[in-house]
């Protein structure tokens, strides 16, 4: 019986791998154990620490504080509402910015490079940093938490827009050139409902970071259930812990299942 199968080797005159595949995997692997060290990578410190975290898991499978549920449900839906008012201002204000920042709908050179390094400025630092400075501004409570979320998210929606308008095909946009439309028209009927897929799969993936990112911001007093937790975690309050834990894995997950049935109707 003949033995179709072909050995396993890779696409080069000999099978082996190029001299180039072999210098980029010496130098990964270099570059690896030099930083393994810097990053405190050890791994019978890694072994060491097991019995540690064996310890925190047995201890954190406890009962939640029933008690505590009606403040939890409050502090969730502030969460909750802090991310959807952020990412709303920031799909606002993203929009117009996006064709601002792409190469291909930009009015200016200048103006698509100061739009890019704006965009860029904005996401530099992470939420909790400018929550920290709008905290500094405002004073504490949601507000700051708002502001932080909303900036951040700027930065990113603008460049995810931008990137989506400089991939559209241009058949379509002769095609309305062509039919003497002004510049705005151009922009809203044959740049956008191409781009509008991408739009969507982008919001729907900032909503879901900007709602773990509200969690945390909490830590610098900038509302969400992040104070809660943070303390809880300080005064090993575990059945506190595990019912915040379970209310932001419950959340996540819902939100994901709600953007899978609307990607899957409207993409």
């Amino acid at each position: 019986m003949m033995n179709n199968s072909l050995p396993l080797c890779w696409p080069t005159r000999n099978g082996l791998p190029s001299i180039a595949v072999v210098i980029a995997f010496v130098v990964v692997v270099g570059l690896l154990a030099w930083a393994a060290p810097i990053a405190e990578i050890d791994p019978l410190r890694l072994v060491a620490s097991i019995p540690r975290l064996l310890s925190f898991l047995g201890n954190i499978f406890v009962m939640p504080d029933i008690e505590y549920l009606p403040e939890l449900f409050k502090k969730m839906l502030e969460t909750i509402e802090m991310t959807l008012l952020a990412t709303s201002i920031a799909l606002a204000i993203s929009l117009p910015l996006g064709f601002l920042a792409a190469k291909n709908t930009s009015p200016h050179p200048i103006v698509f490079h100061v739009t890019r390094t704006s965009l860029s400025f904005m996401r530099a630092l992470p939420e909790l940093v400018w929550a920290l400075v709008f905290v500094s501004a405002v004073g504490l409570g949601p507000l700051p938490g708002v502001m932080a979320l909303s900036f951040v998210t700027v930065g990113f929606m603008g460049k995810f827009f931008a990137e989506s308008i400089e991939v559209v095909d241009v058949k379509p946009i002769e095609g309305v050139e062509a039919h003497g439309a002004g510049w705005f028209q151009v922009r809203t009927y044959a740049y956008l409902p191409q781009a509008m897929p991408d739009f969507i799969g982008s919001t729907l993936y900032i909503l879901d970071h900007n709602l773990r990112a509200a969690a945390i911001l909490g830590l610098v007093g900038a509302g969400g259930i992040g104070y809660d937790m943070i303390m809880a975690m300080r005064l090993f309050d575990y059945d506190r812990i595990l019912g915040i834990a379970l209310a932001i894995y419950l959340i996540v997950a819902l939100l994901d299942r709600l953007s899978s049935h609307f990607r899957a109707r409207v993409i």
